[in-house]
């Protein structure tokens, strides 16, 4: 849910969002090192927390509130979503089995700026299918970033991403979307992941947006388990998920989401 007007950012706040970023990325890394059969989520997000407050930061998603009535804040410190489970896995005590794919969503707050990014890790030997997924999903964040520069609209990133993910026969969820970034986690302006009719605001410079494409195996329809959070196919099929934070420049887009 957006809860501010679109920002501007000045040099100074982009290089603070740089370093939250920064320690995202590092998290990211981290966990790519440790991902295997028999590891819990659990664990997963141990060691985000503690990485994420050795750096001085504070983990952006744990506590953060549901724009839900009634929905319980969010407990951990990563969304950890394994193969169906779109979005907003809560870790728990699974333990990760040979061929599964996992998604995990990671914000780090540093000096009152977010940092904002997922990957969706292989667990031990996957399908070509699902490696392919993950390829394909990441790969549209690349092409719709390519979009993101002054005098274009919102609307160009979605329709890139839309056009890529579909051509390799996947889809795109319509029921979340990527978004601002800055002060607030969420911020304006909203960037589908699929072409609407509205075009949405033009591109400045200085905009810093969390551009992160969810994309299914099979149909794009989800529903919510009753933890009132995690989003899952409803289709059973396998989803995976690419995000970064990047500020737009007149130069092009800068990826802030990265080890320097």
């Amino acid at each position: 849910m957006c809860r501010r007007m679109i920002s501007i950012k000045s040099k100074k706040e982009i290089d603070i969002m740089r370093k939250a970023g920064e320690i995202v990325a590092l998290v990211l890394e981290r966990l790519k090192e440790v991902i295997a059969p028999g590891i819990t989520t659990i664990e997963l997000d141990r060691i985000t927390e503690e990485l994420i407050r050795e750096n001085n930061a504070i983990p952006s998603f744990k506590g953060y509130k549901s724009f839900m009535e009634g929905a319980p804040d969010f407990p951990g410190s990563i969304c950890a979503s394994v193969n169906n489970e779109v979005i907003h896995g809560i870790p728990g005590l699974r333990r990760l089995e040979n061929g599964d794919i996992i998604s995990i969503d990671v914000g780090a707050y540093y000096e009152g700026f977010h940092g904002d990014a997922a990957r969706t890790f292989a667990v031990g030997n996957i399908t070509e299918e699902a490696r392919r997924l993950i390829e394909v999903t990441e790969e549209s964040f690349f092409r719709g970033i390519k979009k993101a520069v002054p005098g274009n609209r919102i609307v160009d990133i979605s329709a890139e991403i839309q056009a890529y993910v579909e051509s390799n026969g996947f889809s795109v969820v319509r029921d979340f979307v990527g978004h601002g970034i800055g002060r607030e986690m969420h911020e304006l302006p909203q960037i589908p992941n699929y072409k609407t009719r509205e075009r949405g605001p033009r591109i400045q410079s200085g905009m810093t947006l969390a551009i992160e494409p969810m994309v299914n195996q099979g149909k794009p329809d989800v529903t919510m388990l009753d933890n009132m959070w995690t989003i899952v196919t409803k289709d059973g099929s396998l989803s995976a998920h690419y995000e970064n934070t990047i500020a737009v420049t007149d130069n092009g887009p800068i990826i802030l989401t990265t080890l320097g």
